[in-house]
């Protein structure tokens, strides 16, 4: 009984100390970071939450002045987003990704950007990798239902509605958007 409650507090300590590990910011080792500023209510965070490449919709696409700061493929692939230079596009996020293969954001964009082309296939392939990499990627979420939708495949359209429905606790632009367009697939369908 004894060497149970000793193995559990061990095994609790290690469980302890790889969490502790991880959650840490990345520089608190270096000294650069505190090790504990998340609980230091004077801390400042060096990038605002607007600064952050968060895609919402592809009808936004920021202007060159807030992207500056960021990756100049990921900044080379938006301005490409905006001219409706698909194939720059494409090739400006993948150089992007080799860097940042973690990013949710560059692999929805691929896909829009492929499915522009009519290249479902590989559209789809980045919508889901997308979705991999962060399951509650709102956008990836519609433009999947979206090309489902284009593949004829309503049933998994509704399904990813359906997870846009649980993710949006508010009223969002992706369920909406992803609503319209299974409404107007479905009114077409019955004609």
């Amino acid at each position: 009984m004894i060497r149970a409650i000793a193995f559990a507090a061990m095994l609790g300590a290690l469980v302890a100390s790889v969490a502790a590990y991880t959650l840490r910011p990345l520089g608190w080792w270096k000294g650069n970071t505190p090790l504990f500023a998340a609980l230091d209510r004077g801390a400042k965070t060096t990038t605002k939450p607007e600064d952050w490449p968060i895609c919402t919709t592809m009808a936004l696409v920021a202007s060159d002045a807030e992207w500056a700061q960021l990756d100049p493929d990921f900044k080379a692939g938006k301005k490409a987003l905006g001219a409706e230079d698909w194939n720059g596009a494409i090739a400006a996020f993948e150089l992007a990704a080799l860097r940042d293969p973690l990013n949710a954001d560059i692999q929805n964009y691929i896909g829009y950007a492929h499915r522009r082309l009519r290249q479902l296939g590989p559209a789809i392939g980045h919508y889901q990798q997308a979705l991999i990499l962060n399951p509650r990627h709102r956008s990836a979420h519609e433009h999947l239902g979206e090309a489902y939708l284009v593949l004829g495949e309503s049933a998994k359209a509704e399904q990813l509605l359906a997870a846009l429905g649980n993710l949006c606790l508010l009223p969002c632009e992706e369920y909406d958007d992803l609503k319209r367009a299974l409404a107007a697939y479905k009114k077409l369908a019955a004609r």
